[in-house]
């Protein structure tokens, strides 16, 4: 790839290098070339451990130099400068100025001491010299150019008072304080709801044809890409696989891994038996189609047998008014459904809605306001501890972040005969060593990792060793809270197809929480969409994607990525 005028950033060779003990280190970015051209988006593609976070840190100059570094033949240029070698103060105004960047968390970029307003008036009095009340003006211009409601008040709000969607959106008010030439954006709407991705998604596109800016756009969703990117580059294992003008990639992807990112997400048209994984279509790097899958089919039938049935359920918080008074927020109001064995109900909904609130509550992780949960004509919110027990273990919980529903200090068999233990299942440990290798083996795991610690895995692996938790207790009803949410579409797909075998194999019961409509759609019979703590529609997934009756849901369905 050579260098082009009308490019803002040009890299050539990039070599990063991270040291994994005194004798050895690990090449992470193996010599890729690439340009991002002025006033044009480009998608930075590819699954985690890909290298593109890695590529978007060395432009800004935020790798750790003690434990990486750069090869000397590599090269960044930047507006026809050469980063790679400028002294750290000049590189640090140039990196704080001309190119900004927004980070995958917002509530971890962000400090939580701070208010939001202060946050960003120190990038404006650092860079542009502006006094405090000149700050504190343009912030709230800025705060109201990336919609934030109200801005003159929500300037003295601190992050914590905030809903990912605006926290996200003080990152972006922050990133263009100083109109920077480039903006890199590192996974900005990684599990954030459909609706506020799409607004984020079309506030940055906006932002970029206004300010004539260059965006960097990382992410591992190529259906989101096809919403906002003119030219995509996709990444594997460091390299390069694919680079073109998105309509291109979209429409004849040369590379066969792009071929696999474009088929792995679930497709909101067709519901096959299993979703295909990165291997399908693999082989020694040549494209190998599977053959089409038979259509699953789902919903609900007359012979279905209720394993669960909820009535009424209502959930409020209360938080501390004045000296003796309290104020009440209802998070759940009056849900109400029915569960089938060996079926799936889908709950989606925005963040906010209630949608995790009801699937704690019957797990009586939140004790429920009022209402009942039949399991077995008993009602789980109407019994005592002891009664309570024997229930638990059939009732279990895949939480959505496997990097912190895992003990870190715990190796995997710890993990895995603790609830055994209490729960008394098995005679004795060897039994129950023998139950957790075997149940290791049916997700897809060797006998060996349960000499090793969570930290040795990757996201995709902790979810599955989470999932083999949950199986030592034998449950007939699994909550799924946004247990795919976070995961690249490769692993998602793996971790999908792994919840429908358990279930054709066991007949488990799925409450399937999540905001993904399209893994919904793949995975449940019924959908029921909450708002605001009410249940607004539930239907047949079929009926309900084809024809949905309320607005809110119309609006979900809308939001939707669907590339090009």
């Amino acid at each position: 790839m050579t260098a082009d005028s009308t490019s803002l950033l040009q890299i050539r060779d990039l070599r990063v290098r991270f040291r994994v003990d005194k004798h050895s280190t690990f090449e992470a970015v193996k010599g890729i070339s690439f340009d991002v051209p002025r006033n044009a988006t480009v998608a930075l593609v590819g699954e985690s451990g890909s290298g593109k976070s890695v590529s978007s840190l060395a432009v800004m100059g935020l790798l750790d130099a003690a434990a990486s570094s750069i090869d000397a033949a590599s090269s960044i240029v930047f507006d026809g400068r050469e980063l790679l070698g400028l002294p750290l103060a000049e590189r640090r105004r140039l990196c704080g100025k001309e190119i900004a960047m927004i980070f995958q968390e917002p509530m971890s970029s962000l400090n939580p001491v701070f208010t939001v307003g202060f946050q960003i008036g120190e990038v404006l009095r650092l860079h542009l010299g502006m006094t405090k009340t000149q700050a504190r003006a343009r912030t709230i211009e800025l705060l109201g150019e990336v919609g934030i409601p109200d801005p003159a008040r929500k300037i003295d709000a601190y992050p914590s008072q905030m809903s990912g969607g605006q926290q996200q959106r003080v990152m972006i008010a922050m990133a263009i304080a100083c109109e920077p030439k480039l903006l890199i954006a590192d996974e900005p709407t990684t599990a954030l709801d459909v609706t506020i991705q799409k607004q984020i998604v079309e506030l940055l596109a906006a932002l970029q044809k206004r300010r004539n800016m260059a965006v960097l756009f990382i992410t591992h969703d190529l259906a989101l890409v096809g919403e906002i990117a003119d030219q995509v580059i996709v990444m594997r294992h460091g390299t390069v696989r694919e680079a073109g003008a998105v309509e291109q990639i979209f429409r004849a992807p040369a590379d066969a891994y792009t071929r696999a990112l474009l088929h792995c997400r679930p497709d909101l048209d067709q519901r096959p038996l299993r979703l295909p994984v990165i291997d399908d279509y693999l082989a020694g790097d040549a494209f190998a189609p599977i053959a089409p899958a038979a259509q699953r089919q789902r919903g609900s039938s007359a012979a279905d047998v209720p394993v669960l049935v909820v009535d009424g359920l209502c959930k409020s918080f209360y938080t501390r008014q004045g000296l003796f008074g309290k104020r009440e927020f209802k998070a759940v109001r009056d849900v109400s459904f029915t569960l089938a064995k060996g079926k799936t109900l889908g709950v989606v909904g925005e963040s906010g809605s209630g949608k995790t609130t009801v699937g704690l509550t019957l797990l009586r992780l939140h004790q429920a306001s009022s209402g009942s949960a039949l399991f077995e004509g008993r009602d789980l919110f109407a019994m005592s501890k002891a009664e309570y027990l024997p229930y638990k273990r059939r009732i279990q919980i895949i939480f959505q972040n496997p990097y912190a529903s895992l003990n870190p200090r715990f190796t995997v068999g710890q993990i895995l005969l603790e609830p055994m233990r209490i729960h008394h299942i098995g005679a004795n440990d060897s039994e129950r060593l023998a139950m957790a290798e075997a149940l290791l083996r049916r997700v897809s795991l060797p006998a060996a990792a349960l000499q090793r610690y969570p930290h040795e895995f990757s996201g995709g692996q902790r979810q599955r060793i989470a999932i083999a938790r949950c199986l030592t207790m034998k449950p007939e009803i699994l909550v799924c809270d946004e247990s795919v949410s976070a995961l690249d579409v490769s692993v998602q797909a793996q971790v999908l197809n792994l919840l429908q075998d358990l279930q054709d194999e066991f007949g488990l019961s799925y409450i399937f929480i999540s905001h993904d409509l399209a893994v919904v759609k793949y995975i449940a019979d019924q959908v029921m969409v909450m708002q605001h703590g009410q249940v607004v529609e539930l239907a047949d997934a079929d009926a309900l994607y084809r024809n949905p009756q309320h607005p809110y849901t119309k609006s979900l369905l809308g939001a939707i990525p669907r590339g090009r």
